[in-house]
């Protein structure tokens, strides 16, 4: 349902784009912020795919690219996970807060008026913690895991304008470290059924979603039409 929503989305803002823009040049792109916004969806560790429902990921960051296409980047996330009330033994209400920041290496290129990709890999720190009454019950408000944050993405790009573009975004975030049922204050993995070989992987999950960015410089080799 989720992904069902987002290529929806993707679909009205493709057709406005090609409705609007009337284009004869390529952008090159040098300065430019950039903001995604998606659903994260929980892939590796079995506690944490079955009990973490992912709502929402943003992350907006500053990129530089030079002409040969190389694209350095810097910026922050966020993301919100909640605790599926049903997946567990009895209700138990609270979430997952994932915050950093990130450097970004990547490849920016525009192939035609409209089309462009960009590719990277965002490398930084995230603070993950973690609340629930449960938690509150035993007189423990949160559990926080720092730990080094991973993720390759890619961005479709459409060109709206000479300084604005849309993108579908793609990303699989790993977020360092395993996911397990004490975290939100349980005091066994066995307690609901999760042996230690389930939760040996690293929490990971994949983020399909939107972006726009604004170029700065707004130059293109050609130029485009009023």
């Amino acid at each position: 349902m989720r992904f069902i929503l987002v290529i929806i989305f993707w679909v009205t803002v493709n057709s406005f784009v090609f409705s609007q823009l009337r284009s004869k040049g390529i952008i090159e792109p040098k300065h430019s912020l950039t903001i995604e916004l998606g659903l994260p969806n929980s892939i590796s560790n079995k506690a944490f795919k079955e009990i973490m429902q992912g709502l929402v990921h943003v992350s907006p960051y500053y990129q530089y690219a030079f002409k040969n296409g190389l694209a350095l980047g810097v910026g922050g996330r966020y993301s919100y996970f909640a605790i599926n009330e049903f997946r567990v033994p009895s209700k138990v209400f609270g979430g997952m807060h994932s915050y950093g920041g990130f450097i970004k290496i990547g490849h920016e290129k525009f192939y035609s008026t409209l089309f462009a990709i960009d590719a990277g890999l965002k490398l930084g720190f995230c603070q993950n913690m973690f609340y629930s009454d449960l938690l509150r019950s035993k007189e423990r408000d949160h559990v926080f895991k720092p730990n080094i944050y991973l993720e390759p993405n890619v961005g479709l790009i459409l060109a709206a304008s000479e300084v604005d573009t849309y993108r579908l975004s793609v990303g699989y975030s790993f977020l360092g470290s395993s996911f397990r049922p004490f975290d939100i204050g349980y005091d066994s993995n066995e307690t609901i059924g999760y042996s230690e070989k389930n939760l040996s992987s690293m929490s990971t999950f994949l983020t399909i979603g939107f972006g726009y960015t604004h170029h700065f410089n707004g130059k293109t080799s050609i130029g485009f039409d009023e």
